[in-house]
């Protein structure tokens, strides 16, 4: 989350008038993220978010984000749901940006990932993609494979910047990647983003599922690769089998994982790795200026790839 958009009180007071949820009573901007612009809103009947789709949001793409909060929340997946106006939509428009309002989810995200968290973790993605599997709507993973190169091809000329050489490691990899990206592997509705600050807790249970506006039709095993990636390396950047092995093993207790599946596991953590490094390289050689948004440093995940560059079998890291 973040805020690029700033909207003024009387736009705001004027958007709720389509909605049954009662006057405004205040809101301020959320800092987090670096997607779109974000506020937490208090009516007359509780707290709620709302979001304004910033320019890489790809406004065709809204119905589908929408649609898939609404499934998942029916199918009793904690996770936001669209607040629908009088007229039934959810969508609308405030300061030229297409924007909504969504739930609000109580819970911590957590600061410092524990191995308690990584289980409960794997068990809620799992039911995500089995809530997801009748879902009638497919997007195209637009952060995969076929849209990094573009994404490289504009960062390349200044990626200097960032690291000595990282153009030629992240050419080099993309080659390797390109060509050995697997294939038939199980798909279905993907998060894609499921970071530790998109995932609630109250204690040690997942409260809610928040942000999921890179959600996709793509192999399960690759958000997972995404999760493991996000959740199970230390401060230090050591990787933590132990984390790794409790989100999987809550995975498997939902929905089985493939050998398959298990077999690509290391070149889809590596894919992981770079959709990041790109993604947050692009962030940080070109962020806009005035933004409330703070881009993540793109060497962590340098680093995280590096890792994965020398892993070959799933049993180098502890998974089997």
């Amino acid at each position: 989350m973040a805020v690029y958009t700033h909207v003024p009180d009387d736009a705001l007071e004027a958007l709720l008038e389509d909605y049954d949820i009662g006057a405004l009573v205040s809101y301020k901007g959320i800092a987090e993220g670096v997607e779109n612009s974000n506020y937490y809103l208090e009516t007359e009947q509780g707290a709620f978010i709302l979001t304004l789709y910033e320019k890489r949001v790809d406004p065709a793409d809204l119905p589908f984000f929408l649609a898939l909060m609404d499934h998942l929340a029916a199918r009793d997946i904690r996770c936001p749901t669209p607040i629908h106006g009088r007229d039934g939509a959810a969508l609308r428009s405030l300061c030229g940006r297409p924007a909504a309002i969504i739930s609000f989810l109580r819970g911590v995200s957590p600061r410092r990932v524990a191995f308690r968290h990584c289980g409960p973790l794997g068990d809620a993605l799992a039911r995500m993609h089995v809530a997801g599997d009748d879902f009638p709507m497919r997007r195209t993973n637009t952060m995969c494979v076929a849209g990094w190169r573009p994404l490289f091809e504009k960062c390349a000329p200044r990626a200097h910047e960032v690291q000595h050489g990282l153009a030629g490691m992240i050419e080099a990899e993309l080659e390797v990647l390109e060509a050995g990206w697997p294939a038939g592997l199980p798909e279905g509705v993907i998060h894609g983003d499921l970071f530790p600050d998109n995932v609630f807790f109250l204690g040690d249970e997942v409260s809610g599922l928040i942000d999921f506006y890179f959600a996709c039709t793509d192999f399960y095993a690759y958000d997972l690769a995404i999760c493991i990636n996000a959740w199970c390396f230390e401060p230090d950047g050591s990787f933590n089998v132990t984390k790794a092995r409790h989100m999987l093993s809550g995975y498997r207790k939902v929905r089985p994982f493939s050998d398959d599946e298990l077999t690509a596991l290391p070149l889809l953590l590596r894919g992981g790795a770079l959709r990041f490094l790109l993604t947050r390289l692009h962030d940080w050689l070109f962020h806009p200026e005035g933004a409330m948004v703070t881009p993540h440093n793109p060497l962590e995940y340098y680093r995280k790839l590096r890792f994965h560059q020398s892993v070959r079998r799933p049993g180098e890291l502890g998974l089997d």
